[in-house]
C-alpha cells in the first residue's frame, strides 16, 4: 500500500548529500582577553579528534602570552576554557611564547560549541597587544582523527572551516 508520508520521506532522504562533521574556529581579538570558538557546524558528533591550532604561519607571527615574565607584551592571560569544556578529554596546558594548541576533543555534538580565552600577541606588528583578523592570516587548524587528517587556513576574517569525510 502507497503511503504519501513515507514515499516523501524516502525521496527526502534519497536527496540529501552525505552528512559531515565541520568545525568553525573563530578567533576574536578582545582586551584584556582574546577568545577562540571552536563549533561543530555540521551534522555530525566529532569524537576522539585533535584540533590544533597552529599560529606559526600567521602573517602577525602570533604567540600565546600566558605570563608576565616571557615573550609576550604588557598583558597577559592564561589559557581559560570559558565554555564546552566537558568536550574535551583534559585542559591544555599552555607555555608562554608558544605558538600553537593542541585540544584532544572527547566529543562534541553536532551544534555546540567550546570556547576558551587567552592573550595573543602579534611579534612583527606595531601594535604587538592588538591582533586583526589580517594578522590571523594563514593560521592553520587541523583535526586529526584516527581516520583521517584534514586543515584549513584562516581568512582575514580571522576564521577557519574545517571539513571532514562523512560520518
Amino acid at each position: 500500500m502507497f503511503h504519501p508520508i513515507l514515499f516523501a520521506t524516502a525521496i527526502g532522504l534519497f536527496f540529501v548529500g552525505p552528512l559531515h562533521a565541520d568545525l568553525q574556529v573563530r578567533f576574536i581579538e578582545g582586551a584584556p582577553k582574546d577568545r577562540f570558538v571552536l563549533k561543530n557546524v555540521g551534522a555530525c558528533d566529532i569524537r576522539d579528534t585533535t584540533v590544533s591550532i597552529d599560529l606559526s604561519t600567521s602573517a602577525g607571527q602570533l604567540i600565546f602570552d600566558v605570563s608576565e615574565a616571557g615573550a609576550g607584551v604588557e598583558v597577559f592571560q592564561p589559557l581559560e576554557l570559558v565554555g564546552g569544556a566537558n568536550a574535551l578529554r583534559e585542559s591544555p596546558v599552555v607555555v608562554d611564547g608558544q605558538n600553537a594548541i593542541d585540544l584532544e576533543i572527547k566529543s562534541l555534538a553536532s551544534g555546540e560549541k567550546l570556547a576558551f580565552t587567552i592573550d595573543v600577541d602579534d611579534t612583527v606588528g606595531q601594535r604587538e597587544i592588538t591582533v586583526s583578523g589580517s594578522e590571523m592570516l594563514g593560521a592553520i587548524v587541523s583535526l586529526t582523527s584516527a581516520v583521517e587528517s584534514n586543515t584549513a587556513v584562516f581568512s582575514t576574517d580571522a576564521k577557519a572551516n574545517v571539513t571532514m569525510a562523512g560520518c
